[in-house]
């Protein structure tokens, strides 16, 4: 089976857990149309980036809030990566997490290891998390900083993973480095690197949208041309992989 992945560029509201569910879900249905196997969304997609808000809004692992997009994975047997912020027995903050919900209807949880300066006031450092497996393709998770610390995308790859898959918020003045970075580790290490990025303002910050995706040589196969909401979906062929952009028409 040939992997089909997308970066789930969507732009959320501050806060509004429902109203991002809906959202998350139009996405999914439109992923699934596109015969999608992995779907990653932005870092804290759930909620949007508001470090201050994140105590109030902080989740179990099994919150009835994410029953209906474990539901949708399931029908579609579709693994969907969505960002929440965890409560963690051991940790007085919350986790910036990133839940993995399984197309058997199980939820699997990735950590962020590596906090961007200013976020351990609001956040806990996590534990990372263990590889997936995507349509036979071992696949390693990162939420936003973690990928600008080397060790991270290395000790990745040493454990085998062939995708790199990065939930991020990058902004304008950020993306020419950020962007240059995830490029580097695709070419040094061999591995494919996936980034989904915030679609519109978050937590203060302007995203820069322009969600991507580099091959194994560090070629970018795809990106989406901006902001706004939208799905970027590569596969892989037998001479390499192939992608597109199309936008996501959300219902207010």
């Amino acid at each position: 089976m040939s992997p089909v992945l997308a970066a789930a560029q969507c732009a959320v509201h501050a806060g509004d857990i429902n109203a991002n569910v809906k959202l998350h879900s139009e996405f999914m249905q439109h992923a699934h149309e596109h015969g999608v196997h992995l779907l990653v969304f932005p870092e804290l997609s759930l909620t949007g980036y508001e470090p201050t808000l994140a105590e109030a809004l902080t989740q179990d692992v099994d919150s009835p809030v994410l029953l209906p997009l474990r539901q949708l994975a399931q029908e579609t047997s579709m693994t969907t990566v969505v960002g929440l912020p965890l409560s963690m027995p051991g940790h007085e903050k919350p986790l910036i997490a990133a839940f993995i919900l399984h197309g058997d209807g199980s939820v699997g949880v990735y950590t962020k290891q590596h906090l961007h300066p200013g976020e351990e006031q609001y956040f806990s450092a996590g534990n990372g998390g263990d590889l997936i497996n995507i349509a036979g393709v071992p696949t390693a998770l990162s939420v936003c900083a973690d990928f600008s610390h080397p060790e991270h995308p290395s000790a990745a790859a040493r454990q085998g993973a062939r995708v790199y898959a990065s939930s991020v918020l990058i902004g304008e003045t950020g993306y020419p480095k950020d962007s240059a970075l995830l490029q580097g580790y695709s070419q040094l290490h061999g591995m494919a690197v996936l980034m989904a990025n915030h679609g519109g303002p978050t937590g203060g910050w302007a995203a820069a949208g322009r969600s991507a995706f580099w091959d194994e040589k560090g070629v970018c196969v795809a990106s989406t041309s901006g902001v706004g909401n939208r799905l970027l979906v590569v596969s892989k062929h037998l001479h390499g992989w192939q992608g597109f952009e199309t936008a996501v028409e959300c219902s207010d």
